[in-house]
């Protein structure tokens, strides 16, 4: 039922803090969903530049568009980073969501607690995901 307030009337019970426990734990398995796709893109496009790289007989023969290669590797990086991107900037607008105005009462406590690792390590594969780019964009070939 809709209340003056907002959208529709938050009860504080048992079966309503534990569908927020419910949200809140969906919201880390998407990030971490996130996560591993856009680190599967970083290696998969980092692996891609590295090994064909290393073959000879595609520089050697005259191939049409030897830098297809490079250029494939950089999307998959770059691809890679914006997921990570996006998914971090989709997780903090879900946790204030959550933690915001009618859903605090059912949230069990008075503020945020301390984030869970996830979002660290988020961070810092966005920062590996920029070296990755960096480091083939700068190769000389």
């Amino acid at each position: 039922m809709a209340d003056e307030r907002g959208r529709f009337e938050v009860r504080v019970t048992a079966d309503s803090h534990f569908s927020w426990i419910r949200t809140r734990l969906s919201v880390e398995r998407t990030l971490m969903s996130w996560l591993r796709t856009a680190v599967a893109l970083i290696g998969f496009g980092f692996t891609i530049v590295q090994f064909l790289e290393r073959l000879p007989k595609v520089r050697e023969t005259g191939a049409i568009f030897p830098e297809a290669p490079r250029y494939l590797g950089l999307a998959l990086i770059g691809a890679g980073i914006v997921a990570l991107l996006v998914s971090a900037h989709q997780y903090r607008q879900m946790l204030g969501y959550l933690w915001g105005g009618d859903f605090e009462p059912i949230a069990g406590m008075k503020q945020a607690p301390i984030q869970t690792p996830l979002y660290l390590i988020t961070i810092a594969m966005i920062f590996i995901g920029l070296f990755a780019f960096g480091a083939v964009l700068l190769r000389a070939v």
